[in-house]
């Protein structure tokens, strides 16, 4: 006999969640009999569930998959939760023809599950209505779902598991809050989203492009898009002397051996491009900088007087991310990240940690990123056979981020999962605009790498001591982090990063000559100008500079010749002025010099 338990409390919105997913499955199931199911979490607006159906479906079919969930809600379905010896629970899912459930059980035995719990909706009449492998956490009764509050959005691809080479599934998505008006309130959001989608605006304002002759997820910055890169970068690369980094340059291949010390292979290969044959020995492309400049600290002798030694580097790295999760410029194959690390006292590292903190606020507060949090990741509790390293290494590192995250005053908050494999890691979270979230950038407070590198340095009384590795990328990928800025500003870069600056456009024919004139004086003053010729109607131009997010439009007309003015379109802004172009000049000078993000003119 199957053993029948209660479920643990969660938090209200979690369980309506998840028990909606099971709504779906179940709602499907009814609708399509011969479908497949596997699984179908709780996510942050709402849920989804993957399904293998016999045959596709499209959005047409949603209105009646939701009359179907709401009919199970109006039913008023109760749960009840067994638990089963994983042979019955295969044997009950093999039964009724669901393999990936039969999988999924298998795996838990392998992991010394000793029971498999079932979720079973209960119907007013007492009869079992839908079965599914599930932990627990559900509302008591369905009809506590409100059922004007949720929505399906939309239908995605999704392999089984993540890998391509599995079958690829159906992934339905719902949108579900506690009310109707929070519903609303995220449906308004995500039509703001489609419209910001950086892969759209990407396109539309030419920043970027994705070729199947050069391969999934490797962008080609186009020059528009190269000028965001190259005026990030440099701001960067000013911040960060400042801030008493040195620059390196390191290769984007190497022998294998570097990845064996740093423990990458073999934990890390299946996310690494395939290995290199050159003269009998085996190279690897780089997927990330770390055990690079660990070799740089150790090419020469360092003493606590070098100490700290701040390492960045602009450097290419390549991954090898499964094609099922490649997704614009947020999941790419091909990056280069504003990366460095820090090699350091253990004394002093809470105190340089919270540095790399403050340096994160100074890039945000700069860029207008107003939310932000971080999230600390430990290890997870029932996994503890993937990570290496020392258990007091670990106990050591965790409490000194934490130390440093409670010092900086930025709110945090810890999961128990995520952790790399040699150390926990602390990611900013950064909010967007319209409230996406966005994991921004890692950072880590590393005791391990150090030791496997047998990086040291003569401390002052003499002895040789391993230094504490602080991992950090405030500004994390530039691809990831352009796409984050093309989705927060929607287009209308600040007048520092946006490609055209300014673009001049001769009322008529005969302002053409004082227009060029005026837009080579802004060119000489490092204004990135173009130059809209009268062929089309003013009207027209006005439109085109306004699509293609250009700050700063000048028309020049009879009055501005005679003056030497421009009469200034602010594109944000709408606002119009007339003034002199010396003015002008100086104005937008001093914008860019400072980086400032609203312009001084409209």
């Amino acid at each position: 006999m199957p053993k029948v338990k209660k479920e643990q409390p969660v938090d209200d919105l979690y369980a309506l969640r998840h028990s909606l997913a099971h709504v779906l499955a179940q709602a499907v199931q009814k609708l399509w009999p011969s479908t497949q199911i596997t699984i179908g979490p709780p996510i942050d607006t709402g849920c989804y569930y993957d399904f293998l159906f016999s045959e596709p479906i499209t959005d047409a079919d949603f209105p009646a998959i939701e009359k179907e969930m709401r009919r199970i809600i109006a039913d008023g379905q109760t749960f009840k939760v067994e638990t089963h010896l994983p042979s019955e629970s295969i044997a009950y899912w093999k039964k009724h023809g669901q393999p990936f459930k039969v999988e999924l059980v298998e795996d838990l035995m392998k992991e010394g599950e000793g029971e498999v719990t079932h979720y079973i909706s209960v119907s007013a009449a007492g009869e079992d209505m839908f079965t599914d492998l599930c932990r627990g956490g559900h509302v008591t009764n369905l009809r506590s779902i409100p059922p004007d509050a949720f929505k399906i959005t939309s239908l995605a691809g999704a392999y089984w598991r993540g890998n391509e080479k599995n079958p690829q599934l159906t992934r339905i998505y719902v949108a579900a809050f506690k009310t109707k008006a929070a519903l609303e309130e995220h449906l308004k959001m995500v039509e703001e989203a489609k419209k910001r989608d950086h892969r759209k605006l990407g396109e539309e304002l030419n920043l970027f492009h994705f070729d199947e002759l050069i391969g999934k997820g490797l962008p080609m910055w186009l020059p528009k898009g190269n000028i965001i890169k190259e005026e990030l970068e440099r701001w960067a690369k000013e911040t960060e002397e400042a801030w008493g980094y040195q620059r390196v340059t390191t290769p984007i291949i190497t022998k294998e051996e570097l990845f064996h010390i740093s423990g990458h292979l073999p934990l890390y290969k299946d996310s690494m491009y395939a290995p290199i044959q050159i003269e009998d020995e085996t190279y690897y492309i780089k997927p990330m900088n770390c055990p690079f400049h660990h070799r740089c600290f150790a090419a020469r002798p360092k003493s606590y007087r070098d100490l700290p030694v701040r390492y960045a580097e602009y450097g290419w790295c390549h991954r090898y991310e499964d094609s099922g999760s490649l997704f614009g410029l947020m999941r790419v194959r091909g990056m280069q990240m504003n990366d460095a690390h820090i090699y350091i006292q253990k004394e002093c590292a809470v105190e340089e940690f919270v540095s790399v903190i403050r340096l994160h606020e100074y890039y945000y507060k700069m860029l207008g990123i107003a939310n932000y949090e971080m999230e600390l990741s430990l290890r997870d509790p029932h996994k503890m056979e993937k990570y290496h390293g020392d258990e007091s290494d670990w106990i050591d590192a965790e409490k000194m981020t934490i130390e440093a995250m409670k010092k900086s005053g930025v709110p945090y908050k810890v999961v128990h999962e995520g952790a790399a494999f040699y150390g926990p890691k602390m990611d900013f979270q950064i909010y967007s605009s319209i409230g996406r979230m966005f994991s921004a950038s890692t950072n880590q407070l590393d005791l391990y790498m150090g030791k496997r590198f047998k990086l040291e340095y003569r401390d002052r009384d003499g002895q040789l001591k391993t230094p504490v590795v602080i991992h950090r990328a405030p500004l994390g990928t530039h691809e990831r982090f352009i796409g984050f800025l093309i989705e927060h500003f929607a287009g209308h870069f600040p007048l520092w990063l946006a490609p055209v600056q300014a673009a001049i456009l001769p009322v008529a024919q005969p302002h053409e000559d004082a227009a060029l004139k005026i837009a080579k004086e802004l060119k000489e003053h490092g204004i990135r100008a173009e130059y809209f010729d009268s062929t089309e109607s003013l009207g027209k131009r006005i439109r085109e500079g306004e699509k293609q997010r250009i700050p700063y439009l000048l028309v020049v007309g009879d009055k501005e010749v005679k003056d030497h003015a421009v009469s200034v379109r602010n594109v944000l802004s709408k606002e119009q002025v007339t003034i002199a172009v010396k003015e002008f000049v100086k104005k937008t000078v001093d914008d860019i010099a400072e980086r400032r993000l609203k312009c001084s003119i409209g």
